[in-house]
């Protein structure tokens, strides 16, 4: 191995010899590459890119083409990464894994201070334990909420807090150096904050002493209380933080399930290792892909023996719609996560994927105002019912074929039923278009701006169909041409994210959070405190139930003992009789007497006025009382109502007016009115008519299905209805008040048997406010 020309730093000179030690393997990336230490990140590629294609496993026939190409690799990631790259120019640091990376002690400049120390028996390196190393690392609240807490979405975050007078946080440093030393190449980034000039982020996250060490996971935050001078026990923190099930535990039982569960539009990924538990830079690279990649640790033999795998090396395998072969591998001792990440980027989307939210969009198609480099997004519109796999099937073996590059010419699908929104806004309103089976392409100009044109005619099953294909074919072709526009123009809104979590799940995981955020931010004294509080609570709320119980049983046995000697004396108990309660129709309660009716329901309403009230409520609530029971009825199949004529003449008139079959004026003396009743069906629209001077065995034949028309408009005798009373039976005489209801108890027999006459309206009229 040849040396770094930086070796003359003295502590870059020991981290090199122990690397030297370890691996052995990895020299100069400049030199293995074959670029100047000053070459820029095009020529960087271009190398790669180069050399890759030559010392490729599967093209060389060279024995060592192997070891080559892992080192042409893992050369590209440093030198690809500004940041290892300037760690190596500095340092000469090539290794990513800590695993096996040896201890060594501290190297110790002279310091004017340390023999001060040195004589009182203590040892304190100033070097290692420079506060300065804080600094650099430190960040503001306005950085952790704009930054941070977004990114750690994706990228878990360690957190330290510290100020400038802490001996403690000075005597932590080299540990933390040692922590980033250790996490950042696994994807773990590590800051500080100042806990000083940081006051309130220091009480939102909890943060009671210092130092302390928080664990940021998609913006929840986890206080660390152990030590911090432990790596081991902060990365097994780390470990137990993560999402509950973010690696699924592959067996034969459920290996199959686990493979074709590719429906929620994730890739599966198979992580193989020759421990029996997974290590964190696989945890951390399933954080940041659990969108879109699904992973499982398989611990079988028998499924590494299926795929004929190396037992004594790591091996990641992806999988897609295909599962009986992984479209990516990748098998090394250590798997750097570079080379993890650059893999599964390159592959984090399913051969035919689906556009089932908004970042997925995003992603696929993303926007381009630029008509020459547009990007087209071809879309196949189905629904989620298994009738639609072969149509699907077919598309994708289309999407597959190598006529098409991904980075102009993208196939998805769509699910009709669960995007009906975004689907239904690229239908042009000018045409009648049925999306299912149809396919639309899309240009997405902006976030909100698409341009689209539908292919003609639907999608077929057929996979060597040439009429759906090659339509398909020559319009992609067409619109690919820079001078091509797509026809149509709309404004789509954000696609809905199809796995969202439910409203209860939310809810119990934020519950379930601040629970265990709250106890991570409270001490021992507070937890105490809090427990001694609940306690007593939980003891007040005993007692009270407890005496609620005793007088319950006292009152039981009160009228357990009044039951008794009711008996004794031979009383006799009265069963209870529902109350009878009549309702005042006016604006407040018209909708519900009669517009919101339910089947089957009827209100019985009788017209008065104020002088008549006393006269007639009477006579009218003995006459309805039989029918009670109608009323107290949970359904309340019969309601009770009276009406102030003055009020609502009105309505009555507009009322009498539609049940007539033609348009006439009515000239309604409101004191004829008086003693009407009115038996209303609000659901069917009809209504029955009781009035003294109304009787219905006097009322002529109808003929041809018509009312004949009276000669008179005369209120009293109900001729404004319909009806004649010119019949001789009709008695001419004065009619007394109090007699205007004798006969309402048999019209109420017949409104029950069905012989009364219904008079049918359009609409219930509007009641008068005043």
């Amino acid at each position: 191995m040849k040396w770094s020309p930086h070796i003359w730093i003295c502590r870059g000179c020991l981290i090199v010899l122990a690397l030297w030690g370890v691996s052995g393997e990895l020299g100069n990336p400049y030199q293995i590459l074959g670029v100047r230490n000053t070459a820029s990140q095009s020529e960087i590629r271009k190398a790669y890119k180069q050399l890759v294609k030559e010392w490729h496993p599967d093209k060389s026939n060279d024995p060592n083409a192997e070891e080559k190409f892992v080192e042409i690799k893992q050369s590209y990631e440093i030198l690809s990464d500004p940041d290892r790259r300037k760690r190596y120019d500095i340092h000469g640091i090539t290794e990513d894994d800590f695993y096996k990376r040896p201890e060594y002690a501290p190297l110790h400049t002279n310091h004017p201070f340390e023999d001060l120390f040195a004589q009182h028996g203590a040892h304190f390196n100033f070097q290692e334990n420079d506060i300065t190393f804080f600094h650099k690392l430190s960040i503001t609240t306005r950085q952790f909420d704009k930054i941070i807490v977004p990114k750690s979405s994706t990228v878990p975050h360690l957190i330290f807090f510290y100020s400038d007078w802490c001996f403690q946080c000075i005597q932590t440093a080299p540990y933390c150096r040692k922590l980033v030393d250790n996490l950042e190449p696994l994807g773990i980034n590590f800051v500080t904050v100042h806990s000083g000039r940081e006051k309130n982020l220091g009480r939102r996250l909890s943060i009671h002493t210092l130092p302390c060490l928080v664990l940021l996971l998609d913006g929840d935050i986890y206080v660390y209380k152990e030590t911090i001078t432990s790596v081991q026990r902060i990365i097994e923190f780390i470990r137990n933080k993560m999402p509950y099930k973010l690696v699924t535990k592959i067996n034969s039982d459920n290996i199959e399930e686990f493979l074709n569960g590719w429906e929620d539009n994730r890739v599966r990924g198979l992580i193989f290792e020759p421990r029996s538990t997974i290590r964190l830079r696989y945890l951390v690279t399933a954080y940041h892909f659990r969108h879109r990649i699904a992973f499982g640790f398989v611990e079988s033999r028998d499924i590494k023996n299926k795929y004929l795998l190396p037992h004594d090396m790591d091996t990641v395998l992806l999988f897609n719609e295909n599962v009986s072969y992984p479209m990516a591998s990748v098998s090394m001792k250590d798997i750097p996560t570079a080379t993890l990440h650059h893999v599964i980027s390159s592959k984090q989307y399913l051969a035919l994927p689906r556009l089932s939210s908004q970042e997925i969009l995003e992603s696929l198609c993303p926007e381009d105002f630029n008509k020459p480099r547009k990007k087209l997004c071809v879309a196949l519109v189905i629904t989620s019912s298994s009738f639609y796999y072969p149509y699907r099937q077919s598309f994708m073996y289309l999407s597959q074929q190598p006529n098409y590059n991904n980075e102009k010419v993208r196939f998805v699908y769509i699910y009709y039923d669960k995007q009906t929104e975004f689907v239904n806004s690229l239908v042009p309103e000018d045409e009648i278009i049925q999306p299912l089976l149809r396919i639309v392409i899309l240009w997405r100009r902006d976030t909100s701006h698409v341009r689209y044109e539908w292919v003609p005619g639907k999608w077929d099953t057929d996979k060597n169909s040439s009429d759906s294909t090659s339509v398909l074919e020559k319009v992609i072709t067409r619109l690919l041409k820079p001078s091509e526009n797509l026809p149509h123009e709309t404004i789509v809104k954000d696609l809905v994210d199809e796995h969202a979590r439910g409203v209860v799940c939310r809810m119990y995981t934020k519950v379930f959070q601040f629970v265990e955020r709250t106890y991570d931010g409270m001490t021992r004294d507070q937890i105490l405190a809090l427990f001694s509080i609940l306690g007593t609570i939980l003891f007040i709320l005993a007692i009270g139930y407890f005496m609620a119980y005793l007088v319950r049983i006292e009152e039981e046995s009160i009228q357990k003992q009044k039951a008794k000697t009711s008996n004794n004396n031979n009383s006799v108990n009265v069963s209870y009789q529902p109350e009878l309660r009549l309702h005042e129709m006016r604006s407040e309660t018209y909708n519900a007497l009669v517009r919101l009716l339910k089947p089957g329901c009827r209100t019985i309403v009788l017209v008065l006025d104020m002088q008549s009230r006393q006269q007639l409520i009477p006579p009218f609530h003995k006459a309805v009382w039989p029918y009670r029971n109608f009323n107290y009825s949970r359904n309340k199949t019969l309601m009770f109502s009276y009406m102030y004529i003055e009020r609502g003449l009105k309505w009555y008139k507009e009322l009498l007016q539609l049940s007539l079959p033609e348009d006439r004026d009515l000239n309604i003396n409101p004191r004829n009115c008086v003693g009407t009743v009115l038996s209303i069906n609000g659901h069917r629209k009809y209504f029955c008519v009781f009035h003294a001077k109304h009787m219905e065995k006097r009322k002529k034949k109808i003929k041809n299905g018509s009312l004949p028309l009276p000669t008179e408009i005369d209120c009293e005798s109900g001729a404004f209805i319909g009806f004649n009373s010119d019949s001789s039976d009709s008695e001419g005489g004065v009619l007394l008040q109090g007699s205007l209801l004798d006969g309402f108890s048999n019209w109420l027999d017949r409104l029950f048997e069905g012989t009364t006459q219904r008079f049918h309206v359009n609409y219930w009229p509007e009641f008068p406010i005043k």
